[in-house]
């Protein structure tokens, strides 16, 4: 280990969530990294694997990630869970870092410190995700940073913003739209009133298709609705039949009155009375 990793070695401060003053006060309290510590360690990690200066190297910017996690704080999130998240950016910025390229820790691990937390506010902030694309993630951010001033965006504003971003207006307004909903609870609220009950999605969004007693009713149905038919069917004589297995039967060929006129040497009108005459005597014997 090296004079530098030895000089600096830190007792890693708690958790953010159980006390985030005391963790703030504390990752305050480690001291920062001059350029050639940093250089330092950044090389021991990156060609000897050193953990040891890999962890004083997070150490030296935990206040960096509290900082970042505060210019987070209007999407009504912890502050303590942002951070957490932008500590696991801050890793993996370190875990990349190459000390060669000549750029100071800090600018290279913003990228990763920033990522981890959209990542976060996305997940979190709606319970129904709103972006999913990265052109949509752009948007997200742009939009609610632009509307904290703005409010609702006219015309100008919306084209203004989608000109910024390289994105159509329309966009634009299906994202704030989006954003201005609010998420709602599957479950009825347990203080509510019995007229309020019947608004929640639990009691108008259940899926019938799944329930196994209705399964088995329309299973049984299907089968002794087609036990009938074929029985009904076999009681027609030979012509009624064959009509209607040409006419209602064979979907891919179904023959029309004329063909059937032509083939039993009678009018097209007699094939339809044959026709309505089975029908008839099908839907008679099915009903009783």
């Amino acid at each position: 280990m090296s004079n530098t990793a030895t000089a600096l070695q830190t007792v890693w401060p708690a958790s953010p969530g159980r006390d985030l003053t005391a963790y703030i006060a504390s990752v305050n309290n480690i001291a920062m990294l001059s350029p050639e510590q940093e250089l330092e360690l950044a090389r021991e990690y990156f060609y000897q694997d050193d953990v040891e200066a890999a962890r004083q190297l997070v150490l030296a910017h935990l206040r960096f990630v509290v900082h970042i996690a505060r210019t987070y704080s209007g999407y009504g999130l912890s502050q303590a869970d942002l951070i957490q998240e932008g500590n696991v950016g801050l890793m993996k910025a370190v875990k990349r870092f190459d000390p060669n390229v000549g750029v100071r820790l800090v600018s290279f691990a913003v990228h990763w410190i920033r990522a981890e937390m959209h990542e976060f506010i996305l997940r979190n902030w709606r319970i129904v995700k709103i972006a999913t694309t990265k052109a949509q993630r752009k948007l997200f951010f742009n939009l609610r940073s632009a509307k904290k001033q703005l409010g609702w965006l006219n015309n100008d504003e919306a084209q203004a913003l989608a000109d910024d971003l390289g994105v159509d207006a329309k966009v634009v307004r299906q994202m704030e739209g989006r954003m201005s909903a609010y998420d709602r609870s599957f479950d009825a609220d347990p203080e509510s009133s019995d007229d309020d009950d019947f608004r929640a999605p639990e009691n108008y969004l259940e899926d019938r298709s799944a329930d196994p007693a209705i399964q088995l009713e329309e299973s049984q149905w299907e089968e002794v609705t087609g036990a009938s038919l074929r029985e009904a069917i076999t009681q027609l004589d030979e012509r009624s039949r064959n009509i209607l297995q040409k006419r209602w039967f064979f979907e891919d060929s179904k023959a029309t009155l004329h063909e059937l006129a032509d083939e039993y040497g009678i009018s097209a009108e007699r094939v339809r009375q044959i026709e309505k005459e089975a029908m008839n005597r099908i839907k008679a014997r099915m009903a009783a």
